[in-house]
């Protein structure tokens, strides 16, 4: 997604791809696009086994091969963010003329039109089931091999409402389904897009969407697609960062999970909750609020940016640095990439479905949104110095 707004020329995103020389970053991301699309390939021919897709892999190798517990095996979540936001770097290449010899966005597309190939054969169950993980017989088979075989690992479906929907987006789009398998992957997924109320210390109801644990991971989607183009999902949205104003109240932190998530649990010891990406998406100011607050307690920024996260007694940080917490930022930051992949799903035919599916789908269960009048809140408290050292040269 980050090359994706460099190609389209965002001065933004050249900041952060190539702070020296802005003017490089176009450049640099097409040839960044161009590595990785020849690694892909490379990896597709000599595991022909996972059709195209990517399982978890080991690093520091001049050619890519599976996790070691990855070993014939393949997640459709990961394959799904991976799938949109390459559509959105073809779109951007297309839309600037991509004048490199290499044609890299023809290169790309035939990579994706691969895909739609082999998405039904490799993670669709049937019956409106996506595999959430697909075990392979052989990896170095063809799919075509009669000893090649794809089956479901455990129990679990791809059938949330959050990130995984990106595959489920895919296959209905470009996976060649009959009409009836469309339907069925919609229906399937039903019973877990829920409506619940927030009502915490005298605020509420705020009507929002059941979180799993209310990660910002959750929300990806709306990174990768126009979901905002629907009103009533982007007034949804809004709801969520609304019950925020919980950060605020003594003496409950940790605690309102339990009325709002799937995933049970008890108080965290102070975590610190801070508003993830659709906060940046929805309003910029309120969520850059939030970030700041949490960066400028003590060791949240270090050699390689800001820190994964804080208690808010300020007496421990998760000492870890990891590529989602910080893209998810920069992304949100730049507008995810709904706007570069509009363009292409029109010209491609799928987007009037896209919105009609998402309309549907959010008017079953948002019939009553309670709490549009509650301000998004700022924050009014300071993680406390309880004693931590900064990291070297790193102070706020």
């Amino acid at each position: 997604m980050l090359y994706a707004h460099a190609i389209s020329g965002s001065k933004e995103a050249a900041r952060f791809l190539a702070p020296q020389n802005l003017s490089k970053a176009p450049k640099l991301a097409a040839s960044i696009l161009k590595t990785k699309l020849r690694t892909y390939l490379q990896f597709n021919e000599s595991r022909p086994g996972f059709g195209g897709f990517l399982p978890w892999m080991t690093t520091g190798e001049l050619q890519l091969s599976a996790a070691w517990d990855w070993v014939n095996r393949v997640p459709a979540l990961d394959n799904g963010e991976l799938i949109w936001a390459v559509y959105a770097c073809i779109s951007a290449l297309e839309q600037s003329g991509d004048q490199s010899p290499e044609n890299i966005s023809k290169g790309w597309q035939e990579w994706l039109d691969y895909f739609k190939t082999t998405a039904a054969s490799v993670l669709y169950r049937g019956d409106g089931h996506v595999r959430a993980v697909a075990s392979i017989n052989d990896q170095f088979l063809p799919l075509t091999d009669p000893k090649q075989g794809y089956q479901c690992e455990g129990t679990n479906y791809l059938d949330d409402p959050y990130e995984g929907e990106l595959f489920t987006r895919f296959l209905n789009a470009f996976g060649g389904l009959h009409q009836r398998d469309r339907d069925a992957l919609w229906q399937a997924k039903r019973a877990k897009l829920r409506s619940v109320e927030y009502r915490v210390g005298g605020v509420g109801p705020i009507t929002v969407e059941q979180g799993y644990w209310f990660s910002s991971h959750e929300l990806w989607k709306v990174l990768e697609l126009p979901y905002y183009d629907v009103d009533l999902a982007k007034q949804e949205a809004l709801s969520q960062r609304r019950e925020s104003k919980n950060l605020q109240l003594s003496g409950d932190q940790g605690a309102w999970p339990l009325r709002i998530c799937q995933q049970l649990y008890g108080p965290q010891d102070g975590r610190d909750h801070v508003p993830g990406p659709p906060s940046r998406l929805t309003r910029l100011f309120v969520g850059l609020a939030w970030w700041r607050s949490m960066v400028t307690a003590k060791k949240m920024q270090n050699p390689y940016g800001s820190t994964e996260s804080s208690r808010v007694d300020g007496e421990l940080v998760s000492a870890l640095v990891t590529w989602d917490s910080k893209i998810t930022t920069v992304v949100a930051l730049l507008g995810g990439v709904g706007d570069l992949v509009r363009p292409k799903m029109k010209k491609d035919g799928i987007y009037d479905d896209f919105i009609f599916i998402t309309k549907r789908e959010y008017s079953r269960v948002f019939k009553d949104l309670k709490g549009e009048g509650i301000a998004l809140c700022l924050p009014n408290e300071v993680v406390p110095d309880a004693g931590l050292k900064d990291f070297t040269l790193c102070s706020a």
